[in-house]
């Protein structure tokens, strides 16, 4: 069944779990992803990040994504993740998307909570959830002009009261695309911001975070974790097996056939983290 963020996230802030919000590229991943949610009787996120939409339209996109989202047995919600054009959030509502992100992580604070006005504004009549980010989570690789800062406390309270998004992306040493290694949370800074907010934090960069971390906070105020690198190192050393094991190989579904179950084992791992 299809879902926006707001309806996902508030069993899991009621229940003390979190929701886990995967990165996909086609349809091999997002059947890999619902099937483990389906599995775990689990609500799941398909997110659509700035490399899948300069790959494909948002037309084509939805027009992938949406009749599974209906025809799953579980709640999904399809998000476009980190974008930083107001109008390019509006058309994603407008094709289809349930959820979106507007970033302004790099604006001054009085311009994010704008924006965020503007997008909440335009979204919630037509039934869609909308995620603001304050501070700025970096990038381990690939997008060397997004700087990293702590989110300000007052910062993420004066987003909360006046931007009134459905759920806010926080930097606590968190950092995207970390491909090998872990890092520090921070701790004494997340207590500060679940200690002032209500409303349902997110952590990007989940790849990069030791599970006991990730076990401490989707029990506490987090109750969605952005996951793209583990997913897409799980189907790249998938594919390399599955080609190595038999060099002959080369229709696409035979190949996806034996990708797609790995992809579904490494999804359920991360939702099975996360408590649901």
């Amino acid at each position: 069944m299809i879902s926006n963020l707001k309806d996902i996230l508030l069993p899991a802030s009621n229940q003390g779990y979190a929701v886990a919000c995967f990165n996909v590229f086609g349809f091999e991943d997002s059947k890999a992803v619902i099937d483990a949610a389906e599995a775990r009787n689990a609500s799941v996120i398909l997110s659509i990040n700035l490399d899948m939409r300069q790959f494909m339209t948002m037309e084509q996109i939805i027009g992938m994504l949406r009749p599974m989202a209906e025809s799953s047995k579980a709640p999904v919600c399809i998000h476009l993740d980190h974008t930083y054009e107001v109008e390019v959030v509006k058309q994603a509502i407008d094709t289809g998307f349930t959820s979106v992100m507007f970033d302004g992580s790099q604006l001054p604070i009085a311009e994010n909570i704008a924006h965020i006005r503007d997008v909440v504004s335009y979204a919630h009549p037509k039934g869609v959830s909308v995620e603001a980010e304050v501070g700025s989570v970096p990038y381990a690789s690939g997008r060397d002009h997004i700087k990293s800062a702590l989110t300000e406390v007052s910062d993420a309270l004066a987003m909360e009261q006046q931007g009134c998004p459905d759920a806010l992306a926080i930097s606590i040493g968190n950092v995207h695309r970390l491909e090998s290694g872990s890092v520090e949370i921070d701790m004494k800074r997340f207590n500060e911001l679940e200690k002032a907010l209500s409303i349902p934090l997110v952590i990007h960069g989940t790849s990069g975070l030791d599970d006991k971390d990730i076990k401490i906070l989707s029990k506490r105020h987090v109750t969605k974790f952005n996951v793209g690198t583990v997913l897409r190192k799980s189907f790249g050393s998938s594919l390399r097996a599955t080609l190595n094991s038999n060099p002959e190989l080369f229709d696409r579904i035979t190949i996806m056939q034996q990708v797609i179950p790995d992809l579904k084992d490494t999804a359920t791992k991360v939702i099975d983290l996360l408590g649901q």
